[in-house]
């Protein structure tokens, strides 16, 4: 797609790129190396990206920094439809602040985390999506468990959905079976794949977008495996998603941050260092990555 296609109906649906934030050598943003990695990711395939995730760092942001990333990616993509803007907060206030920045902004829609400061229950969970619905901009929740010790099941998603308080998930759980699950309870909410390792198998099921990390180094693959799968089309994409496997596997590891900078880096695109409390790869791991990343690039894809 090129900027000068028409708005999709539902923005969040198709690939949407989770971008890293490239740094500099003393951990300042580069704001124009931002820019034109968003248009390039755009120009190879993907329909939008999603700043101010977790591979973005936001967590290691300013206010200052968080509300520019936004408005350089917005800018850059040149709609602001094929933004959704990652609006995790400690706080729903803090939270819904970002929507209303984002839609000042003119995104398209947020990427919301459940409430992470401790282990919510179902009635908090609640009450924080409908607080930053409020907002008015379409809401994707993300469930991530591992991280945020809070599990949005397919009975909750279910609920959330029916108070009319998001419109799809981001699904990290690894648990490819929840896809039936969710299709039975909540057949309206929409199934984004949220891992990079489960695309295949999400979107045999069901899924209508990625919101995927390894496109920051390698989108024009990236795309051909995604619309082959949700094609059906498994004479091309399983080839596909068994050559990219060993580096899609790193989307669900603790180290996803690091390994896909090491990509981008070799795949020539503005990765660079993390900001603490990430360290770098250990050299072991460094090996892993720069050898799959090699073999990926040396069998052609881009």
């Amino acid at each position: 797609m090129t900027a000068s296609a028409p708005p999709r109906p539902r923005p969040w649906h198709g690939i949407l790129v989770a971008t890293a934030l490239p740094l500099r050598p003393d951990l300042s943003i580069d704001y124009t190396a931002y820019a034109e990695h968003v248009r390039w990711l755009i120009a190879n395939g993907s329909d939008g990206v999603v700043p101010n995730g977790s591979l973005g760092e936001y967590q290691t942001l300013t206010d200052e920094e968080r509300e520019r990333v936004v408005r350089t990616a917005i800018e850059a993509a040149g709609d602001g439809d094929r933004v959704m803007v990652g609006v995790a907060a400690y706080g729903s206030a803090a939270s819904r602040r970002w929507v209303e920045h984002a839609a000042a902004e003119g995104a398209g829609s947020v990427l919301l985390l459940p409430p992470n400061a401790y282990r919510a229950d179902e009635r908090s969970v609640r009450a924080h999506y409908a607080e930053v619905a409020k907002a008015g901009l379409p809401v994707v929740a993300y469930n991530n468990p591992f991280d945020t010790k809070v599990d949005l099941t397919p009975a909750l998603l279910a609920q959330l959905h029916a108070d009319g308080s998001i419109v799809a998930v981001k699904e990290f759980s690894g648990d490819v079976r929840r896809a039936y699950e969710i299709a039975e309870l909540a057949p309206e909410l929409d199934l984004l794949a949220g891992a990079d390792d489960v695309l295949l198998e999400l979107a045999t099921a069901g899924a209508v977008g990625w919101i995927a990390g390894y496109p920051n180094a390698l989108p024009a693959s990236c795309a051909q495996l995604y619309h082959a799968a949700v094609k059906g089309d498994l004479a091309t994409a399983l080839p596909l998603y068994r050559a990219l496997h060993p580096l899609l596997r790193w989307d669900s590891k603790t180290e996803f941050v690091q390994a896909i900078k090491v990509s981008m880096d070799l795949a020539g695109r503005p990765g660079g260092p993390t900001r603490p409390p990430r360290q770098p790869l250990t050299a072991e791991q460094d090996v892993l990555v720069r050898a799959a990343t090699e073999k990926a690039l040396a069998e052609g894809h881009h």
